[in-house]
């Protein structure tokens, strides 16, 4: 076979990738998506799997590994969530309690000191170094988990404090709800489910088609590794699997067969109802109830509760349940008011903090441009701001929302921590806007129950009482009636005051009994004065009796609730003195007021008015505790009444309250504290308390923290930490836990981690560039380590990012730090690296199509990256190179993948013998292996790559281009004339045909050039053999029927038509070579076919030769004769077939070979009956001795040698028979045999009725008569049983014959009846009772034809006796057939 590769146009790019072929082949793990962390975590241990994977694969941990060959210690081993600490001192320091920072400062410089010095030290002998080292680095290993684990339990004190007071963010409800994933347990569970189904171990009806249908997804999807890879990145769920089966059997139903009364909608259905069952299982796994962490796990897609958050961030942060109870008392998160108080004085450190900044610019940042640094100072006091009017927003009361002090409170805020921030807002005192009595307005809810009177005795017990309850001379309210022997009732009255002082009058009425009386009368009244701190609970009270009354002694039961409306925030009765305000030393009911969330007032009432006598805004106050001796020092006197003191002062001002009870004295601090937000939390002096009292309550909760070293946790200033890398840690962890949990999350964080992610961005101003910067960061992470992250979310981070960056963002230009710009470069890097390894792995990175739209999402991600700035798209031809390149190195990969597979290269590389036929048997494999990975190529990725569709086709050809190259050295190899290859012809050439773009490529050309010597060389030796087979085999024919025709025939035959059929399914691409072909082949079989019919009628006339020597009734058609006559039969039908091109006799070669075959089987059939008519010929021949004026003949009758004549008929009968079973049961063509046999009875019969035509003169001899007329009335009977037809049996010639007969039948009667006549005159009558019979039948018979009767009218009675006679013992009792010529029988 010559070697036509170099006949294959190959592009320059191919050359390059077969080199780089050879190259990846020894070192496949480069680009293998599988293997890019695995073997490296083997090198690196520990160190590899918590540090991150790096820009450029370096590790910049800034450490120096201790000189032992086993141990490698990192800063980032502390934790167990792959934390990653940065190796910046600063940022350490800051992010941890400001009492630990010096310390951890120091330990950072005396470990790395300790490193460096132990460098270059020797190794000493001695065990003791060793293990002092051990023990060295035991200890940095616990101090690191120590500070991680007071770094988590601070973070966990800022999430708590957003979880319980949340003001910037809500739970996300309009989130993709997330599939769950399917782990690699449940995928063996679900592989074993679909093989018990396969084997039919399930109840499970299934037909054929569906049978199949599982069959083929459970081999080409649920076998396949990369599905298990898909499930090891946990982007794998239950809905991906239903869509890759609905895929596969959408297309199947589609090419099924239309089925009356059943749409292919209801087979689908139904498939998939059967496919959901395999998949679920009957088992009982999955109808455990979960445990409460997984039920936890599982909720977490829902919107969760406060309790929930604090359970999810307590397993994020490693929080034990113990630790979290203890914060949640000491930090007060059940206290809205704690809360928003807390809030408050964060928001007046982050002021103080922006104010330090504005003075001394070091503190900021570096940014890009120096311009950067005042608009920073914007967006920091617009955050402040912003926050400030989102804690605004929250309502007090329900009157506060419609208050002027909405948003203009802030501005003032602005103003309150002393002047400090006078200009933030650039307004100064002009703004302000001060507080009147009309803005405090508090709305009271009474509740008055009047319940039993006592002490009534001079009433009648009949006597109706009733009770009457007023607020302040508002309107009346009466309770029931009742008798005044049972004077009790149940009755509510409600009551709305603004009074904080209200006085609720309660009166005892009696029906006056009088005619004339106008009003009832008074039996007693009683005035109550509630507060919201008085019982609740039913009290009795002495009434008010009139002096007239002999009832002196009347007690009344009340119960009396007064509601605390939600903007008063504490009340009581206080002593009170300052320079402006409550300038007299006196006791005074004070109310403090929420007005806004920002706006406080102390207020002092009066009884029965509902404004304040005075009041003072809590703007910029500072309340503490203090000494009673100080507050007398502090007024210049002795004060009276009060006991425990504390002051309120700010600049310029100063008041002293009092109070006699010691725990309302805290309580009112506290309430204080919280309303002037300031940063100081008053220290009560330590006495002795009440244990039962609300402070020493709180006290204790503290005292309970600090004893589980929590005070330092709940001390710690906000303001004085480093949000932004707490937050870095927070998000990592965060992200962990979700990659982690039962969704499929790719990871997307859940509605409630987004909530509080949010919301901590939010109220420690964590920059929202940075956050999306560490979050790309930690996605790419996971993404590097093969983790599943969907790509449209790093689209959407990313795209967030470089508008920032690049100065376009939504809302304007933001300040950019030199950080934020250098991080955003390295992930860009980090970015373009990824993209580009997917793209070229896309098989393995989004098997079978899975995540949907995950990679055209990467596409175009990829095309975000590759854009300079935001704004100016990127060249098309830029995105088109990048992946181009990506999709020329997928080929190398995937077909290297492929043929490792298949073990081609082990076949190709010679370390081993592999035999030539294993070669090939390999590269046919893998042939299938390419076509079906290009299928799937075209199923799953082609509507991704479609806007790239020509560098997909691209690809391709290079991927085969890959395949030429193993293909032409496997077929180098193979022995000459071999044709073990053809099989991988078909493979590639009917994937390729089928494909338009692929169809006449270039791979497809090198395909048609490689293989087409090898089918010409095959045409070529296939002729010569079938050739040599007709040769021989006729040679050695012994004519025995075999199949159709003989042995050779059926050979030739079937050999002619393997061939056709072989070289058409090959399907050859090129029409002008396949058209040359179909020619060359029609016509070999038309030569083919001509000589078989020579050979085989050569044959035939040498068998009609073999026996025309010897010819008797005892002769029987050959079978070989037979068979002759069956090639040429077969060979008419098979050449239509053979030599017509699709039913069209485009060449002529039918026509040619089928009149031939017309011609030999006319020459054969003359042949064969000119054989069976000698027989007849015979026959006759015998019966001309017998002719009158024969002396042969004479002597013949008078010694009778040769017997009756009937005896010659029937040996002539049988040979007829014979003759005929034989070609019945022998030849295969029953229209052959039908035609056959009529012109063999026509033969006869015209034999017949000549040569009784050559003795018209001359009447038959008695022998003559009786012989043919037996001929004559057996082969019509015969011949009509074996099909001739009536017209053809009942022939002119027939007719004649049978007249003939009859007639020559009657005067062999007469001459009959006169010899008997003759004979029984001598002899006397012997038989007259046996033969009166016959007599009357030929009468009868005679009678019916007038011919007859006028042919024998001059005969006597006696004669016509003797005829009957001679008719009985001649003709054997056919007497009756003599009706008429046409029916002589």
């Amino acid at each position: 076979m010559p070697h036509i590769a170099n006949r294959y146009p190959l592009s320059p790019t191919y050359f390059t990738l077969c080199a780089r072929k050879d190259k990846y082949r020894q070192t496949s793990k480069m680009i293998d998506p599988s293997s890019s962390e695995e073997d490296s975590e083997e090198d690196h241990g520990h160190a590899s799997h918590h540090g991150g994977h790096h820009h450029g694969g370096h590790h910049h941990h800034g450490q120096v590994d201790i000189s032992q060959p086993h141990l490698h210690v990192h800063p980032s081993d502390a934790g167990s969530g792959g934390l990653e600490v940065p190796n910046n001192n600063v940022g350490l320091s800051r992010s941890l309690s400001p009492s630990s920072g010096v310390s951890v400062e120091t330990l950072s410089h005396s470990i790395g000191s300790s490193r460096a010095n132990s460098l270059p030290r020797p190794t000493s002998p001695s065990p003791s170094v060793a293990s002092e080292k051990t023990e060295v680095d035991i200890q940095e290993k616990q101090e690191r988990e120590e500070e991680e684990r007071k770094r988590r339990i601070q973070l966990y004190v800022f999430i708590s404090r957003c979880i319980a007071y949340p003001f910037n963010a809500k739970q996300p409800t309009d989130m993709t709800r997330r599939q769950t994933k399917i782990t690699k347990h449940q995928l063996e569970t679900i592989s074993a489910r679909f093989q018990s189904f396969l084997k039919g171990e399930t109840q499970i009806m299934a037909d054929e088609a569906f049978q199949n249908a599982v069959q083929s997804y459970y081999d080409v999807f649920l076998k396949s590794e990369r599905v298990i890879k898909m499930v090891q990145s946990g982007a794998c769920s239950q809905y991906d699997f239903r869509e890759v089966f609905r895929n596969n059997i959408e297309k199947r139903v589609r090419s099924l067969p239309e089925i009356d009364g059943l749409s292919k909608e209801t087979v689908l259905t139904s498939w998939m109802a059967k496919f959901d069952c395999i998949l679920k299982g009957l088992g009982d796994e999955d109808s455990k109830r979960p445990s409460r962490m997984q039920q936890q796990s599982l909720n977490s897609e829902l919107i969760l509760s406060k309790e929930q958050l604090y359970d999810m961030f307590q397993q994020i942060l490693g929080v034990k349940k113990f630790e979290h109870q203890l914060l949640f008392n000491a930090l007060l998160l059940d206290s809205a008011d704690e809360q928003a108080a807390a809030i408050r004085r964060e928001l007046d450190g982050r002021m103080q903090r922006v104010s330090e900044m504005e003075k001394n610019r070091k503190l900021m940042p570096k940014f890009v441009l120096k311009e950067m640094e005042s608009l920073y100072i914007e967006e920091l006091k617009s955050s402040i701001n912003l926050l400030m009017a989102n804690l605004e927003s929250l309502p007090v009361s329900k009157g506060s929302m419609d208050s002027k002090y909405g948003l203009q409170k802030l501005k003032r805020y602005n103003h309150r921590s002393q002047g400090s921030l006078a200009k933030l807002e650039g307004d100064s005192a002009d703004s302000d806007t001060q507080l009147t009595k009309m803005d405090v307005v508090l709305a009271f809810q009474l509740e008055v129950v009047v319940m039993e009177v006592k002490g009534l005795k001079s009433l009648a017990p009949n006597r109706i009482v009733y009770c009457t309850m007023e607020v302040e001379n508002g309107e009346k309210l009466q309770t029931d009636q009742a008798e005044a022997s049972k004077p009790m009732w149940d009755t509510q009255g409600d009551f709305c005051t603004s009074h904080p002082l209200p006085a609720v009058k309660v009166k005892l009425y009696t029906e006056n009994p009088g005619m004339l009386a106008l009003e009832d009368k008074e039996l007693g009244k009683v005035l109550l004065k509630p507060t919201p701190l008085s019982s609740k609970a039913p009290e009795w009270h002495k009434m008010t009796i009139p002096k007239n009354l002999p009832d002196q002694d009347l007690r009344i039961k009340i119960a009396c609730r007064m509601d605390k409306p939600l903007n008063m925030k504490h009340c009581g009765y206080l002593y009170a003195l300052g320079k402006s305000v409550w300038k007299k030393w006196k006791k005074r009911y004070y109310v403090l007021v929420q007005v806004s969330q920002y706006t406080f007032a102390m207020c002092s009432y009066k009884e029965k008015k509902s404004e304040p006598s005075e009041m003072m805004q809590l703007d910029g106050y500072t309340v503490d505790y203090i000494e009673a001796s100080s507050a007398n020092l502090m007024v210049g006197m002795d004060l009276e009444g009060g006991r425990f003191f504390f002051n309120a002062v700010r600049e310029g001002d100063s008041i002293l309250f009092a109070s006699d009870d010691e725990n309302e004295c805290h309580l009112w601090v506290m309430a204080m504290y919280r309303a002037t937000g300031q940063s100081h939390k008053p220290t009560p002096p330590i006495t002795l308390q009440d244990k039962n009292s609300t402070i020493s309550k709180i006290q204790g909760d503290a005292d309970r923290a600090r004893k589980h070293g929590m005070e330092d946790f709940i001390s710690a200033d906000p303001c004085t930490f480093d949000h932004a890398s707490l937050f870095k840690v927070l998000q990592n962890l965060t992200l962990d836990y979700r990659l982690n949990d039962p969704y499929c999350s790719l990871g997307w964080f859940s509605p409630g981690q987004v909530f509080v992610l949010d919301e901590y961005c939010a109220r420690y101003g964590v920059r929202g560039c940075y956050r999306h910067l560490c979050y790309l960061s930690d996605l790419l992470d996971r993404a590097e380590k093969n983790l599943m992250i969907d790509p449209t979310l790093i689209h959407y981070s990313f795209a967030f990012c470089a508008s920032h960056v690049h100065g376009n963002r939504p809302d304007g230009v933001g300040s950019v730090t030199h950080e934020e710009k250098e991080k955003f470069q390295e992930i860009k890097e980090r970015l373009r690296i990824l993209l580009e390894q997917q793209i070229t792995n896309f098989r393995y990175c989004f098997p079978f199509g899975r995540p949907e739209g995950a990679l055209k999402a990467t596409l175009s991600l990829l095309e975000r990256v590759l854009m300079k700035d935001i704004v100016t798209p990127v060249p098309p031809e830029e995105v088109r190179g990048m992946i181009k390149k990506c999709l020329e190195t997928a080929a190398l990969v995937n077909y290297t993948r492929l043929s490792s597979e298949a073990k081609i290269d082990d076949d190709l590389r010679g370390e081993t013998m592999v035999t030539p036929s294993k070669k090939l048997e390999d590269l046919i494999h893998l042939a299938e292996l390419c076509v079906d990975l290009l299928q799937q190529n075209e199923e799953h990725y082609a509507e991704a790559f479609a806007w790239f569709s020509d560098l997909l086709v691209e690809h391709a050809e290079i991927f085969w281009s890959l395949f030429a190259v193993d293909m032409d050295r496997v077929l180098a190899e193979q022995p000459p004339d071999t044709w073990d290859s053809f099989p991988l012809f078909q493979i590639m050439n009917d994937y390729l045909r089928t494909d338009d773009n692929l169809k006449n490529g270039r791979f497809h050309q090198h395909l048609r050039d490689t293989f087409a010597p090898l089918v010409v060389r095959y045409v070529d030796l296939m002729e010569s053999s079938i050739a040599q087979s007709i040769h021989k085999g006729f040679e050695k024919e012994r004519w025995e029927i075999k199949g159709n025709g003989c042995a050779t025939s059926e050979d030739l035959f079937w050999k002619l038509d393997a061939l056709q059929s072989f070289i058409r399914d090959l399907h050859w691409p090129d029409t002008e070579f396949r058209q040359h072909l179909e020619q060359r082949l029609k016509l070999m079989a038309c030569d083919m076919i001509e000589s078989c019919i020579q050979r085989t009628e050569n044959a035939f006339q040498q068998w009609l030769k073999k026996t025309v020597t010897f010819i008797s009734t005892d002769y029987i058609i050959p079978s070989e004769m037979c068979a002759m006559v069956n090639v040429i039969l077969d060979a008419k039908n098979q050449s239509f077939k053979l030599c017509a091109v699709d039913g069209i006799d485009v060449h002529q070669y039918h026509t040619k070979i089928d009149d031939q075959i017309d011609k030999t089987l006319a020459t054969m059939n003359q042949g064969m009956i000119n054989k069976l008519m000698s027989v007849l010929e015979a026959t006759l021949s015998k019966l001309s001795r017998y002719d009158e004026g024969s002396l042969i003949g004479s002597i013949l009758s008078f010694t009778n040698v040769s017997g009756s004549g009937k005896d010659m008929g029937q040996g002539y009968v049988n040979f007829t028979r014979n003759c005929m079973d034989q070609i019945r049961s022998k030849v295969n063509d029953e229209l052959w045999i039908l035609n056959f046999f009529e012109q063999w009875y026509t033969s006869q019969i015209n034999m017949l009725c000549n040569w009784l035509s050559e003795r018209l003169d001359h009447s038959l001899h008695l022998y003559q008569c009786t012989c043919l007329a037996h001929i004559v009335k057996k082969i019509y009977s015969d011949f009509e049983l074996q099909g001739v037809m009536e017209d053809k049996l009942n022939s002119k010639a027939y007719q004649t014959v049978s007249q003939r007969m009859q007639t020559e039948e009657a005067t062999c009667a007469l001459t009959m009846g006169q010899a008997e006549m003759e004979g029984e005159m001598g002899e006397g009558v012997d038989e007259d009772s046996d033969r009166t019979k016959p007599k009357v039948t030929i009468m009868e018979t005679l009678g019916e034809d007038g011919n007859y009767v006028s042919n024998i009218s001059n005969v006597t009675s006696i004669v016509v006796g003797r005829v009957g006679n001679m008719f009985g013992k001649g003709i054997g009792g056919l007497s009756t057939k003599f009706g008429g010529s046409t029916s002589w029988f």
